[in-house]
């Protein structure tokens, strides 16, 4: 994957012009027994069917925490991406192994790309800044985000059409950058709660490094 284009030329031909922010809370030390499964099963057989893994993730202040990016041209590709991906033979195969390490996999927000671009940090080390909105940006907050340091991404407003994968419901707001975002002060008002920051590392196989 390219990571110094915009999220919008990446991995995908089409572009990912949706985006999943997925975390997971897992049973006390089995962390890099499912690191060890995705990196070995799950990378290369979502790609080849249209979900695109766009970085895996240690929590560096959480040891039994996983995160992980996931990219789509669009809503209809994600469907029909999932459909196969955990309908086919490698999820089938492997699901009781992945499910066991997991305490909870519903940590989900479900996101579009809104300005900037996701830069390879080269080090690994990511942070991420992911806050909650009121409301959904309006067209003079997202104008704000315009050259700020890191990838901004915002709620996808299209529903999830994939119930059996839950997102969190609200309006969120993600910024993921090599060095700690900062929120523009113009967004502050528009915040429903405190934000809340990750220090992520990246794994040895994460596309995004």
């Amino acid at each position: 994957m390219n990571t110094s284009s915009s999220l919008a030329d990446c991995a995908a031909p089409a572009g990912c012009r949706v985006v999943e922010l997925r975390q997971y809370t897992l049973h006390p030390g089995r962390r890099e027994e499912l690191i060890t499964l995705f990196e070995r099963e799950f990378i290369h057989t979502q790609q080849a069917l249209g979900l695109h893994v766009l970085g895996i993730f240690r929590d560096a202040d959480d040891a039994d925490r996983f995160v992980w990016l996931r990219g789509f041209a669009n809503m209809a590709a994600r469907r029909a991406a999932l459909e196969a991906f955990y309908g086919g033979p490698v999820w089938r195969r492997h699901r009781n192994a992945a499910n066991a390490t997991m305490i909870d996999s519903d940590d989900v927000l479900l996101l579009r790309p809104q300005a900037g671009a996701l830069v390879d940090a080269g080090s690994g080390n990511w942070h991420a800044l992911i806050c909650p909105l009121a409301a959904p940006l309006d067209e003079a907050q997202r104008a704000a985000l315009q050259g700020q340091p890191a990838a901004w991404f915002d709620s996808e407003p299209t529903p999830n059409d994939f119930p059996r994968l839950p997102v969190r419901p609200g309006c969120w707001l993600l910024a993921l950058s090599p060095q700690a975002p900062t929120l523009p002060g113009a967004l502050q008002p528009a915040l429903s709660a405190a934000p809340r920051r990750l220090r992520l590392q990246a794994t040895e196989q994460s596309p995004l490094r």
